[in-house]
Formats: structure tokens, C-alpha cells, sequence
């Protein structure tokens, strides 16, 4: 039987890897052209999404050093590659929801504050506005995200 406490985390741990599908799945939903609209100030969708998975490993990097290494960065080059952005943010949602179980077992993660509910607060609140951002991006671009995949960013009881 499972205690409150570890429900609790188990509940936590299948809330980040919902928001990991949810990003993936806007990825999935940009089209090619959309993913490197140079025409914007700022990021493009592309490097949002590299962004995304660098500072997942920046994260590692100093709370994980052992989850860190196990990442590649995402080079210039495939940041308008949809596949390689995609094999990037599998990897590094994975070793955050390692950190994640890791911090939940201990009460801690080194080097953050307050705790580890805060922490995936935290990740999923920074992914979040950037995925609002890429929506933006893309709209102003000519390149908006379609009508499905927009709404379906909310469906988390199916991603």
C-alpha cells in the first residue's frame, strides 16, 4: 500500500512527464517552416525549444552533475531540426523526472530552494511560458500553431 506521501510524489512525477509530452507534442505541431521563422526578434521557435533543453541541463548540471553528463547540447545546426529537438527534450525530461524522483525521496535538491514540489513548479512554469511564447512567435511569424493542437496543449488527462 502506497502512503499519502508517496502518491503525492508518484502524482508530481506523472505531472512532469504530462508537461514534457504537452511540449513535445507543440513541437510536433509547428511546421517546418514555423520552427526557424527568422523574421522574429528574439528566439525562434527553434531555439526556444533548444532553450527548453538547455536549461533542463543547466539545471543537471549543478544538481546532478551524473545526469548531466549523460546529455548532449543541442548545436546550431539542429535547432530547426524537428527530430533532433525532439530526441533533445525526451532525453532531458527524463533525467529531470530522475532529479525530480531523486529530490522527492531525499526532501531536497541540492543547490534549490524550498523543495522539490517548488522545483517541478518551477520547470513546468518556465516551459510553459515558452511554449506561449513559441505560440505567439509563430502566430506573428504567419505560422500559427493549428486550431487542434492549440487547444490540445490543455488536454493533459490525454497527453
Amino acid at each position: 500500500m502506497n502512503s499519502p506521501v508517496s502518491e503525492l510524489s508518484e502524482q508530481l512525477l506523472d505531472t512532469w512527464r504530462i508537461s514534457v509530452r504537452v511540449g513535445i507534442y507543440a513541437l510536433e505541431g509547428v511546421d517546418e517552416e514555423g520552427l526557424c521563422a527568422a523574421d522574429l526578434t528574439g528566439r525562434t521557435p527553434g531555439q526556444q525549444f533548444a532553450h527548453v533543453h538547455q536549461v533542463r541541463r543547466m539545471w543537471l548540471e549543478h544538481t546532478a552533475p551524473d545526469l548531466h553528463a549523460a546529455l548532449a547540447d543541442v548545436e546550431e545546426a539542429e535547432m530547426g531540426d524537428r527530430e533532433a529537438l525532439r530526441r533533445a527534450l525526451v532525453a532531458s525530461g527524463a533525467a529531470i523526472e530522475e532529479l525530480l524522483r531523486r529530490g522527492l525521496d531525499s526532501g531536497r535538491i541540492e543547490g534549490y530552494r524550498p523543495h522539490p514540489a517548488a522545483f517541478a513548479g518551477y520547470m513546468v512554469a518556465h516551459e510553459a511560458y515558452h511554449l506561449g511564447d513559441i505560440g505567439v512567435r509563430l502566430s506573428q511569424s504567419g505560422h500559427p500553431l493549428g486550431r487542434e493542437v492549440s487547444y490540445g496543449l490543455w488536454k493533459w488527462g490525454v497527453r
